[in-house]
């Protein structure tokens, strides 16, 4: 099998991957309190919370206190803890849900990563969806129009494409009907259709400057110190409040204090697709180890920690590049969460 054969059938699997959510009404929003119906719903990982606005406010509406309120006045939580609707709903998951990654089996994708069914016992993730008491503090209200959302894929698209070609020339090259496919591709989750505008935005091999990596280190305890990460992060993932309880109601039951704050330190760095002087390929292992070398003492092996991309734990000897090409998000950054290792 080629490499651009094993890139697509990666880039296929990502795109297949899915999320079972379970959403409830707020209680502070419903005039039946918690006795609200939950929404169901199977969701790509690449797609975005507010894709779900509408369906979830037609559900919704007949139970909703205030009747005025529009689609774009929701905003999600989980276990008290705001979800920043510009993140994809599968990176949210892996940052928030608690979830163990699954692991590639002994036969990889060339890239190095696996396409995994989640683990059952977080499954469906649960969700709660509210109307009113927006925490401004911590995210960006949304207009009825969608033009912050698309806004914010679209700059991020940006970014990305400024670091694979040095310059943003790609993006800005795009006709005003590509750019509109484009976004409408990642809303209808279509791959052939997002292959056929974002492939123009790839450069080959020989032209690429960097490769578009994100890593996310949560804290919901000490933001100021992940500022240099010489030790462990603390996780995210908020305590559940009955993790034993097999009824989901249990779980999904809203808190009525105010949000608790979450903060995600974002690194990212220059990373080329080469190592330094050398035509030695750039993998997974030397980039974390050039970007956090407290948590990633070694290129070759996790010792502290290990990176989990869509769901997957990602071994260090993946190629850079083919992550890049294969297992980026829709944005074209390949966003990695920072599983800590537990003796």
């Amino acid at each position: 099998m080629s490499s651009t054969q094993a890139t697509r059938q990666l880039q296929e699997a990502v795109w297949k991957g899915s999320l079972p959510l379970r959403i409830r009404l707020s209680p502070a929003d419903s005039r039946v309190y918690d006795k609200t119906d939950p929404y169901y719903v199977h969701t790509p990982r690449l797609s975005y919370l507010p894709f779900l606005f509408a369906s979830l406010h037609s559900f919704f509406l007949p139970y909703l206190i205030d009747q005025s309120v529009g689609p774009s006045a929701a905003w999600f939580s989980f276990e008290g803890v705001p979800l920043k609707w510009h993140h994809p709903i599968g990176l949210l998951y892996d940052l928030f849900s608690g979830a163990a990654p699954a692991f590639p089996p002994p036969t990889r994708h060339a890239a190095g990563t696996s396409a995994t069914s989640e683990p059952e016992a977080s499954l469906p993730w649960q969700l709660i969806v509210h109307y009113s008491d927006f925490p401004s503090d911590q995210l960006v209200q949304l207009d009825e129009e969608g033009r912050a959302i698309h806004d914010a894929f679209i700059n991020s698209v940006k970014e990305a494409d400024f670091l694979r070609n040095g310059t943003g020339n790609a993006i800005m090259k795009l006709s005003k009907d590509d750019s509109t496919a484009l976004w409408e591709a990642v809303k209808d989750h279509s791959l052939s259709s997002f292959a056929t505008v974002y492939n123009k935005l790839l450069p080959p091999t020989s032209s690429l400057r960097h490769i578009p990596l994100r890593v996310y280190l949560p804290s919901s305890t000490n933001p100021a110190g992940l500022a240099a990460p010489t030790s462990a992060p603390s996780s995210p993932k908020p305590a559940r409040s009955n993790p034993a309880s097999p009824n989901p109601d249990n779980a999904a039951t809203d808190q009525t204090s105010k949000p608790a704050p979450v903060h995600l330190k974002v690194i990212q760095s220059l990373i080329p697709p080469f190592l330094a002087g050398t035509r030695e390929a750039q993998t997974l292992g030397t980039a974390l180890n050039a970007m956090l070398p407290a948590l990633f003492p070694s290129r070759r092996r996790t010792v502290l920690a290990q990176p989990v991309l869509h769901g997957a734990v990602v071994p260090m000897a993946a190629v850079a590049e083919e992550l890049m090409r294969g297992a980026a998000y829709a944005d074209g950054w390949v966003s990695l969460n920072i599983e800590m290792i537990i003796p």
